[in-house]
C-alpha cells in the first residue's frame, strides 16, 4: 500500500497494519504531515498543525507496540476542531478574540489520548461556530477537496475537508445546528451527530445553550464506531448525566445488519417552503429504492412540527447562543462586525432561556411522533449542493442569517430534540460535488443508524471516491 492510500485507508484499517508490524505511527505521521505541507495552503483545513508534538506521540505509540502493549486507537493520526481544548494551545473557537493557552485538555481530547490516538493539529471553524460554512475575513475560507470554488460547509469544515483530502485518518467535529452533518455532506464522507449528551462536552458542557454534540467525521461507517466506543459515556464525576448505554458496542452496532425496518420519508425542512434542489430530490428517492431493495418498508411521512417556519423555536436559540459564546471571549473588539450584530440580537432577547427551552421541549415531543411509526426518518441532508464560497459573504448580516437557515432547513430539529442524526453519502451530482442524505434515529438510538448506513455503505461502497486532485500517489 502506497503513501496515499495509506492516508486514506482509516483508523481500522491503519491498526490492522500497525499491529501487523507493516506500518509504524512514525511513518503514518509523516506521510500525514507532508501531505498537509502539500494541500492545505490552498485547503485551508488546519488552523495549526501540532508536528512536533504529533511525531513524539508517534513515536511513544511505536515504543510501546514494540513492548508488546497496545491500546484502541494506538496511533491512528486525528484532527480535532478549533473547539476542543488541547493543554498548551488556544481553544480559538474560529476566531482572533481568544489569546490565552488552555492548561488542560478537554475530556474529550484526554480520551482520545487514552486510547493511543496521535493529535495532528486543529482544524478550521467560522467564528464562534455561528454559520454553515467555514469562512472568516482573517483565516480566507475552507475549501471543498471536490470543487475549490466551493466550500467545505461548516461550522466543522476544517475537520471534514480534511478527512475528504486525506490529511487526516479521522477528525472530531460539533454539531449545535448541523455542524457535523452539514461538512459531511457538502465534502462526501460520514458524520454522524450522536444524540445530545453522548459524548462529554466538558469543560463547554452546556455550549450553545445544550445544543451541541460532538462526534467524528469518517470516511467509513466502522471507523466512526471505532472513535465513538472510545468518547462516549459520562464523566465519571456525573454519572447520573448518564444517558441509556447503548445495547451493545457501536463497533459491534455497524458490522450487524439492522433488520427490517420502516423508513419513514420527508421533504418537509423547518425553514418555510424549503426548496430541494433536484439532483438532492434525485438522491433522495434513489436511496429509497434502495433501502426497499434491501428488504426494509418506506413510506411516506412528515414530522410535526410545533413551528413551520423555523424561526420560533430556533432562531432565538441560536442567536441567544452566539450571544453567550461572544460574551466569554477575551478580546470582545476583535470579534467580526456580523458576529457582533448576531450577538446583538441574542442579547437583545433578554432572559428568555427558560422559555426557549421549554419550547424546544415542546418542539421535540412533537417531532418524535413520526418514531411512533417509523424506525428512521429518511431527508435530504442540505436542500443543495456545497455552496459557492463567498456566497453568504455578499450579504449583510441578516439576510445571511436568513439564507444560512434555508440551508441547514433540514438539520436544526434535531439538535433541538437531541435525537442521533447521520449525514450518509449518496451520490454526486452532475458537475461532481457529493450529495447526501440524513438518517434520523429515534433518542438515543445510534445503534440503529450505525447499522443502516453500513448496509448501505456495503451495497453502494462510497469511501473509495477520492477527490481527484488529492488522490495522485506520491
Amino acid at each position: 500500500m502506497d503513501r496515499t492510500d495509506l492516508c486514506f485507508a482509516g483508523p481500522t484499517r491503519q491498526l490492522e497494519l500497525m499491529r501487523a508490524g507493516e506500518l509504524t505511527a512514525t511513518e503514518l505521521v509523516r506521510a500525514y504531515l507532508e501531505r498537509i505541507e502539500r494541500f492545505d495552503r490552498e485547503l485551508n483545513a488546519y488552523r495549526v498543525v501540532l508536528a512536533d508534538s504529533a511525531l513524539a506521540a508517534a513515536a511513544e505509540a511505536d515504543r510501546l507496540r514494540a513492548r508488546g502493549a497496545d491500546a484502541p486507537l494506538l496511533g491512528v493520526p486525528l484532527a480535532v476542531k478549533d473547539d476542543v481544548d488541547l493543554a498548551g494551545e488556544v481553544t480559538a473557537f474560529g476566531t482572533q478574540a481568544v489569546t490565552t493557552p488552555r492548561r488542560h485538555d478537554a475530556e474529550l481530547a484526554r480520551r482520545l489520548r487514552a486510547a493511543g490516538a496521535v493529535v495532528l493539529g486543529r482544524t478550521r471553524m467560522p467564528e464562534l461556530g455561528m454559520w454553515p460554512v467555514t469562512q472568516s475575513a482573517f483565516a480566507g475560507a475552507t475549501r471543498n477537496p471536490w470543487s475549490l470554488e466551493h466550500s467545505a460547509g461548516g461550522s466543522s469544515g476544517g475537520s471534514a475537508a480534511a478527512v475528504a483530502a486525506g490529511l487526516a485518518s479521522a477528525a472530531i467535529g460539533s454539531d449545535g445546528a448541523g455542524s457535523i452533518r452539514i461538512p459531511s455532506a457538502a465534502t462526501g464522507v460520514f458524520g454522524l451527530k450522536p444524540h445530545n449528551g453522548r459524548i462529554p462536552l466538558h469543560p463547554h458542557g452546556g455550549h450553545w445553550t445544550g445544543l451541541t454534540a460532538a462526534g467524528p467525521i469518517t470516511r467509513r461507517v466502522l471507523d466512526w464506531a471505532l472513535l465513538a466506543d472510545q468518547l462516549h459515556g459520562p464523566l465519571a464525576a456525573e454519572p447520573d448525566t448518564a444517558l441509556p448505554a447503548p445495547p451493545t458496542s457501536f463497533v459491534r452496532a455497524a458490522a450487524q445488519p439492522p433488520g427490517r425496518l420502516r423508513i419513514a420519508v420527508s421533504t418537509r425542512g423547518m425553514a418555510a417552503a424549503t426548496r430541494v434542489h433536484p439532483e438532492v430530490r434525485s438522491a433522495l428517492a434513489d436511496t429509497a429504492r434502495l433501502l426497499r431493495e434491501l428488504g426494509h418498508e418506506v413510506v411516506r411521512l412528515d414530522p410535526d412540527l410545533l413551528d413551520p417556519t423555523g424561526m420560533a423555536v430556533f432562531a432565538p436559540r441560536y442567536l441567544r447562543a452566539v450571544a453567550e459564546s461572544a460574551a466569554d471571549v477575551e478580546h470582545p473588539g476583535r470579534l467580526e462586525r456580523r458576529t457582533r450584530i448576531a450577538s446583538a440580537l441574542g442579547r437583545a432577547l433578554g432572559p428568555a432561556h427558560r422559555r426557549l427551552l421549554a419550547l424546544g421541549a415542546r418542539a421535540a415531543e412533537r417531532a418524535n411522533r413520526v418514531f411512533d411509526r417509523a424506525d428512521v426518518l429518511l431527508t435530504p441532508t442540505l436542500p443543495r449542493p456545497a455552496m459557492p464560497v463567498g456566497e453568504l459573504e455578499r450579504h449583510a448580516t441578516v439576510p445571511a442569517l436568513v439564507k444560512a437557515s434555508r440551508y441547514v432547513a433540514f438539520l436544526p430539529l434535531w439538535n433541538i430534540a437531541g435525537n442521533p442524526a447521520a449525514s450518509v453519502p449518496a451520490g454526486f451530482t452532475r458537475s461532481g460535488l457529493p450529495l447526501a442524505v440524513q438518517c434520523v434515529g429515534r433518542p438515543h438510538d445510534e445503534c440503529t443508524l450505525l447499522s443502516l448506513a453500513a448496509q448501505i455503505e456495503a451495497a453502494r461502497p462510497w469511501a473509495d471516491r477520492r477527490p481527484p486532485r488529492y488522490a495522485a500517489n506520491g
